[in-house]
């Protein structure tokens, strides 16, 4: 296939892991930036439009379908459109309005948190009992801490941190809801319409909100941060993504959501000179300690693994 030639000569897995963190992770701090130049729900918007063209361009040219046909493949589509590129994303850009990217990143790494315990509750995909009811509740004790609660200061950090809760919440629910469909539609296809679709709904909010583009300052800085949120964190990235999906799945791909507010708050220092404080490392610390508790057992079986194929690999 046109897809293995290309993604042939790539480097070892680890290293694509580590620069789909770096893409991500690096992706807070650019929204951080540009948002002082665009509005939010435009600035995803127009990202989303040219990304998913380009995505689209090479679902085209790799897989033996560019476009969805029949209700289901359409309908996965327009939930990953709905919620994982619009909701996520304009409640992201929202939220960044008032929190850092540092802080955003970390919130946002509750998602795998969410994600299993909305398919316990959608899809009844087991059950969280036991200690999987104590990793629930130790990630909502990690964005509770990186919220930092000052009755006296409650105001608009407060409300950047439930928008990008809630983001997070529509990433996580629209990766459950798209689960029960099963088609052959190639995930480049469903992907880049689910960005054109998205796109589109940011537009309409980005409009209901009064966004326009006689708002946009369209500095040096702008462009960089567009086509680098664009062409990097999104196209290559999420091609990136597919490719890892591929060789190691849904669950251990998870952990790159750990890894992204490293990047984040090591990208926050190196260019804003914002630096994370005790609560909100102690917040993403509790949020991962949660996420190993609920996925303790599929942790478990990871390590056994790796551990396995380094002992062979000496021998």
């Amino acid at each position: 296939m046109v897809r293995d030639t290309l993604w042939k000569i790539l480097p070892s897995t680890p290293f694509l892991f580590v620069l789909l963190a770096t893409f991500w992770g690096t992706s807070f701090v650019a929204i951080e930036v540009g948002l002082h130049h665009v509005p939010p729900m435009l600035f995803a918007a127009l990202r989303y439009d040219l990304a998913g063209l380009v995505v689209l361009g090479y679902a085209a040219y790799t897989t033996d379908r560019w476009r969805p046909r029949g209700r289901d493949e359409w309908a996965v589509t327009l939930v990953a459109g709905a919620f994982i590129i619009a909701g996520y994303h304009g409640l992201l850009y929202l939220g960044e309005l008032y929190v850092s990217g540092a802080i955003a990143a970390v919130i946002v790494s509750l998602s795998p948190v969410l994600t299993v315990a909305f398919a316990a509750l959608v899809l009844r995909e087991g059950r969280i009992e036991g200690l999987g009811v104590l990793g629930l509740a130790f990630g909502f004790v990690g964005v509770v801490l990186v919220a930092n609660p000052d009755p006296g200061a409650l105001g608009s950090s407060a409300t950047g941190i439930a928008l990008v809760f809630f983001g997070g919440a529509s990433f996580a629910l629209g990766a459950v809801l798209t689960r029960p469909f099963d088609t052959d539609l190639p995930i480049a296809t469903m992907e880049g319409w689910a960005m054109v679709l998205g796109a589109a709904m940011l537009h309409v909010a980005g409009a209901a909100r009064g966004e326009t583009l006689a708002q946009v300052h369209l500095t040096p800085t702008a462009v960089a941060s567009f086509l680098y949120l664009t062409l990097v964190s999104g196209v290559v990235a999420f091609l990136l993504y597919f490719e890892l999906l591929d060789r190691v799945g849904p669950t251990e791909l998870n952990l790159i959501g750990y890894l992204e507010p490293v990047v984040a708050a090591l990208m926050s220092w190196l260019v804003l000179g914002e630096f994370v404080d005790v609560a909100t490392a102690t917040g993403f610390a509790a949020i991962f300690l949660g996420f190993a508790l609920l996925k303790r057992d599929t942790l478990a079986d990871l390590t056994a693994r790796v551990v396995g194929e380094r002992s062979r690999s000496y021998t």
